[in-house]
């Protein structure tokens, strides 16, 4: 029979017909089943073969049932199908009319079971229920949507009819590999391209372990320090300072008008012969000369001038308290000393001075204190200035309008020992106290010897301090005879000595000897630190052995001892291998 395109429907097969003849007519509609969903019968154009949308009375499609009647089978128009037939089972796993239950027809669930399907149709015209067809599509669609949401493994092995592998440590770890091997590989390239393109760290001069220090040889040196008191000394340009007594803040005397020598210099500085400024006398000074117990510069005139050079002569030699007060006024433009002090003590902090305070830029008043180290750094800073040295030097000078002053060093100066000053003072709340700078002529060159002695009381009468200020240069005497006799040089470095090295900084290391001897000057027993540097240049990164990258040096300050130090072996840069283990 044919189908009329009006209805959509075709007529019930006639029971009257032969058995075989249904089942030719079911056969192609099975095998469409099977087909792939764009040629299945659901969605089929009006007008296609009615023949091959026939199933038969016995088809598992039918819902399983092969005692449906041949009446039941219909075939859907198209505007009643869904949109998308889904895709079928494989034929070769759909079991025939007389199939028995297989595996593979055990691993599929009662259509009731499957998700998605639900009994709740919309009836069929004739009220008989859900067309075949459509139940037959729902069913494919609840199969598809249940293997969707299988594994994939779980999947082949439905299609196949193989069961899925059970999971195992080796194909995990080889699935692994698979994933992490690319990712690995790339980081890898990465680091290489890192670590070889980043700029190399800037080659470094480094002394090695035996050559940091040298020890001056010959014994021991032993001080002839006084019986009580505080002492410091230090022969400029070497590390060490030998230190007497508890570093305690003490009364200084007139060594303080050293620290206003200092400040008038820094604000006002002279060379070695130049007169300097006009200062003139006021009545203050004036007033100030006339005062007994104290040193001053008598016979002064208000109004008259003198010279910087001519000031600090009078008060670093005779030592004029009055010319302390005139110089502090004068540099600050005030009317009293106030200002002034406040740059002395700010002077003290700036040289590190940490137990020194100053009360006045005379010394007289005893709530200005200090220690012998802090008094020693300000007379290393101090001799820094010419005009100073050659005034301090001085056992006498002539000053027009006031005549010939003595040094109340005298008895040092004039003792044979090099002796250059520096400052006396005394006074019964300091005792004596003495600021010194000695020489010595060693290889060919003067070395300058500093002390500073405080805190000495004689015993007995004592007017205003008079005799602590001649047992404080006796003291001082002493030591710095000692010191000059065992003051020596001794050999700190050899040629050819390897004194260090050149570090890369990926550690590579290429040897540096000394290119002459070196010399250090000390006492016996006396450590001195040895130091290495480029010397003002820029250590190359590559070069020839023999070319001079540096200089090492033993002590410190002007006084300081230097030698240039070469390469002892062809610096070349670091190699692959360094640039790519660098972890800095």
């Amino acid at each position: 029979m044919t189908e009329s395109p009006s209805q959509g429907l075709r007529e019930p097969f006639d029971e009257t017909e032969p058995s075989d003849s249904v089942e030719e007519a079911a056969a192609p509609a099975v095998a469409e089943r099977t087909t792939p969903p764009a040629e299945s019968s659901v969605g089929r154009r009006t007008g296609d073969s009615p023949s091959s949308a026939e199933p038969t009375a016995d088809s598992p499609d039918r819902g399983g049932d092969p005692d449906a009647d041949a009446s039941d089978l219909v075939t859907v128009n198209s505007a009643d199908a869904p949109p998308v037939k889904p895709p079928q089972p494989a034929a070769h796993n759909r079991p025939g009319p007389d199939a028995t239950a297989s595996p593979a027809k055990a691993e599929t669930p009662p259509i009731d079971q499957v998700p998605g399907f639900s009994s709740d149709q919309p009836a069929h015209q004739d009220g008989s229920g859900p067309p075949h067809e459509a139940r037959v599509a729902e069913q494919d669609a609840a199969r598809v949507a249940q293997q969707d949401a299988q594994s994939p493994l779980e999947l082949l092995a439905q299609l196949t009819d193989t069961p899925a592998p059970p999971p195992s440590l080796p194909r995990s770890l080889a699935r692994r590999i698979r994933i992490w091997t690319p990712l690995v590989a790339l980081l890898g390239i990465v680091f290489l391209a890192v670590q070889t393109l980043r700029p190399l760290p800037d080659p470094a001069l480094a002394l090695g372990e035996t050559t940091s220090s040298f020890t001056v040889g010959g014994g021991r040196f032993s001080m002839p320090w006084p019986e009580k008191g505080q002492a410091a000394v230090r022969v400029v340009g070497s590390d060490t300072v030998w230190t007497f007594g508890k570093e305690k803040p003490v009364p200084t005397a007139s060594i303080a008008k050293i620290m206003t020598a200092y400040v008038i210099l820094r604000e006002h500085p002279l060379e070695k012969d130049e007169k300097g400024p006009q200062i003139k006398i006021d009545a203050q000074t004036v007033e100030d000369g006339k005062a007994g117990h104290e040193s001053r510069i008598e016979g002064l005139e208000a109004g008259r001038t003198f010279s910087e050079q001519d000031m600090l002569k009078m008060l670093m030699i005779p030592s004029g308290n009055n010319i302390a007060r005139l110089l502090a006024r004068w540099d600050t433009g005030s009317q009293d000393e106030t200002a002034f002090v406040a740059k002395m003590n700010d002077a003290a902090k700036d040289l590190g001075m940490k137990n020194t305070t100053y009360t006045d830029p005379s010394g007289l008043d005893r709530n200005t204190v200090s220690t012998a180290v802090d008094q020693l750094q300000l007379a290393e800073e101090v001799m820094k200035f010419d005009a100073f040295r050659a005034i301090v030097a001085l056992p006498n000078a002539d000053i027009p309008g006031v005549g010939r002053i003595n040094n109340n060093n005298d008895r040092l100066l004039m003792a044979g020992l090099s002796i250059r000053g520096i400052k006396t003072g005394s006074n019964t709340p300091a005792g004596g106290t003495l600021s010194w700078a000695a020489y010595k002529t060693v290889d060919g060159e003067d070395r300058l010897i500093l002390g500073t002695m405080m805190d000495q009381h004689a015993t007995g009468p004592d007017p205003n301090g008079a005799n602590s200020l001649i047992l404080v240069q006796d003291n001082s005497k002493r030591v710095i005879e000692a010191v000059r006799e065992a003051l020596t040089s001794a050999t700190a470095v050899n040629k050819g000595q390897v004194v260090g090295h050149v570090d890369d900084g990926l550690g590579g290391r290429t040897p540096v000897v000394a290119t002459g001897d070196l010399r250090a000057v000390g006492v016996p027993g006396q450590k001195l630190n040895l130091t290495i540097g480029d010397g003002g240049g820029t250590v190359p990164r590559t070069a020839k052995a023999g070319t001079v990258v540096g200089e090492v040096t033993v002590g410190t300050g002007a006084e300081a001892r230097t030698v240039p130090v070469a390469l002892g072996a062809d610096l070349t840069e670091p190699s692959f291998g360094a640039k790519l283990t660098r972890l800095g």
